[in-house]
């Protein structure tokens, strides 16, 4: 009776911490294979790098474009919708499916590898074409939502050809993908993540081609893209949210902070997102793609389908961080991303809420969010480096680098909101922009000022990565800054 739980309470309190001791955090990171795959995986971070370098030069232009001043000098401002087109669709579109397309790769089995690669040769080929077809075609920029375009051949053809290599690599992904054990650890509740992400993205393909049969050729060019694109391109942002979530959790782990979610509610969280998605086909049956109802349903659906997982892994994911504190030199790189990836999500999302209107507080919005993801994917490339066969990140270049480019962009979508605040519009640039007072200037001059830092940034990501890559993984890299 002396050791009964009733008259031991000291006893039941030791036995309940030794439990909750004795019951390790589950440990979110994937393996990484060593054959065939890790060499097609390398083949997409490099095209995924080449996106992100040919929309860097084009933003030097964009900002140039919109800064007080600087656009006056610059004969630029006429070139602002062309190259705002390429920049958005190289540094969104190729770079997010480059960097789901490793992903994919690195979570499949070592089956139809030929057809994996036939899928990134048809992406590479259409990346081309939309890198050059600025310089190379008639340059007709139509500002459609999600997926803005040249309507012209040369861009339309790219964006067709990389369409078909993403639904190659899907459909690869989804017959040869690495299954989920019942028996949940942390590496099955990424995959599952990573999973649900072909899922989604299969759906966003079959919108886009539903909208396409649906959509009237006869309509004017900027009203039939937005019919064309929206579906899709609401549905695409649950696979990058998804790919970002995955990234928020592996790059947790890997500083050495334990998240303190189950595996169980991770893919739970998922799967909400994942459900969210098969709404979709029901969206297009009940409503006309061109209905007010079919717009207002897909926005909701993403707004409260795919933002219901994102609180709670972030909320996790900070309260992690906060009681790990000490990191490891050669984690730090990776903690300063997740930080910043954080910090510009939540800003963006915050942002969201403040719109009113057709302004530039619109592409504040998703300026913060889309780095956000951003952001996430540089620093799971730089875990995935020496996974990969590649020199591990180094020196401070490394660890500052997520600092300069969240700062910039934070600074820049700042400046809009400020600008967006005194009714200044959206995807105009030089005179058109019609700054009047010194408070529309000056907004617009921090959103420069924070654009240019940003380009430094993500200068410095492609430096970073082009020097560690550039070393295998038993050789030290050049120490850039120490």
């Amino acid at each position: 009776m002396h050791d009964s739980w009733l008259d031991c309470p000291l006893r039941a309190s030791d036995a309940f911490r030794t439990t909750r001791a004795a019951t390790p955090a589950a440990r979110y990171r994937l393996d990484i294979p060593t054959d065939a795959r890790q060499a097609l995986a390398t083949r997409w971070l490099g095209l995924g790098l080449a996106a992100l370098i040919a929309a860097g030069v084009l933003s030097i232009l964009l900002v140039l474009s919109r800064t007080p001043g600087i656009a006056r000098v610059l004969p630029v401002a006429d070139f602002f919708q062309v190259a705002l087109v390429a920049h958005v669709d190289l540094s969104v579109l190729v770079w997010f499916c480059a960097f789901a397309g490793m992903l994919w790769t690195l979570n499949s089995a070592p089956r139809a590898l030929r057809v994996a690669t036939w899928g990134f040769a048809l992406v590479a080929a259409g990346t081309a074409a939309i890198a050059l077809a600025p310089f190379a075609g008639a340059g007709r920029p139509v500002m459609a939502n999600y997926i803005p375009v040249l309507d012209e051949p040369i861009f339309l053809a790219g964006l067709v050809v990389v369409a078909l290599g993403v639904a190659v690599v899907v459909l690869r992904g989804m017959a040869t993908s690495l299954p989920v054990r019942l028996r949940l650890d942390g590496g099955d509740a990424l995959r599952f993540g990573l999973n649900a992400s072909l899922v989604a993205t299969a759906v966003a393909l079959l919108a886009f081609v539903a909208s396409f049969a649906a959509a009237p050729s006869s309509l004017a060019p900027k009203a039939y893209y937005e019919l064309l694109f929206w579906g899709g391109g609401h549905v695409l942002q649950f696979t990058w949210t998804l790919l970002m979530l995955v990234a928020w959790l592996w790059l947790a782990d890997a500083t050495g902070a334990r998240v303190p979610l189950s595996p169980r509610v991770v893919t739970l969280l998922f799967g909400i997102g994942l459900a969210s998605v098969f709404a979709t086909p029901l969206i297009y049956l009940a409503h006309d793609v061109g209905s007010i109802e079919h717009h207002r349903l897909l926005t909701w659906l993403m707004r409260f389908g795919g933002g219901l997982a994102i609180p709670p892994v972030a909320a996790a994911v900070v309260l992690a961080l906060a009681r790990h504190r000490h990191v490891a030199d050669d984690a730090k790189p990776l903690r300063a991303s997740l930080v910043a990836s954080l910090v510009l999500f939540c800003a963006g999302g915050g942002i969201g809420f403040l719109i009113s209107g057709s302004n530039v507080k619109i592409p504040a919005h998703y300026h913060g969010c889309i780095v956000g993801v951003t952001i996430a994917l540089m620093g799971l490339a730089y875990l995935l480096l020496p996974k990969l066969g590649f020199a591990r990140p180094s020196g401070r270049l490394a660890t500052w680098q997520p600092c300069i480019y969240g700062g910039g962009q934070l600074l820049h979508i700042a400046g809009l909101v400020w600008s967006g605040g005194y009714g200044v519009q959206r995807k105009v640039a030089g005179s058109e922009q019609v700054l009047r007072t010194t408070q529309e200037i000056a907004g617009m001059g921090l959103m420069g000022l924070g654009g240019l830092i940003a380009v430094i940034g993500g200068i410095l990501f492609v430096a970073v990565m082009v020097n560690a890559m550039w070393y295998r993984v038993d050789a030290a890299p050049l120490d850039l800054v120490r």
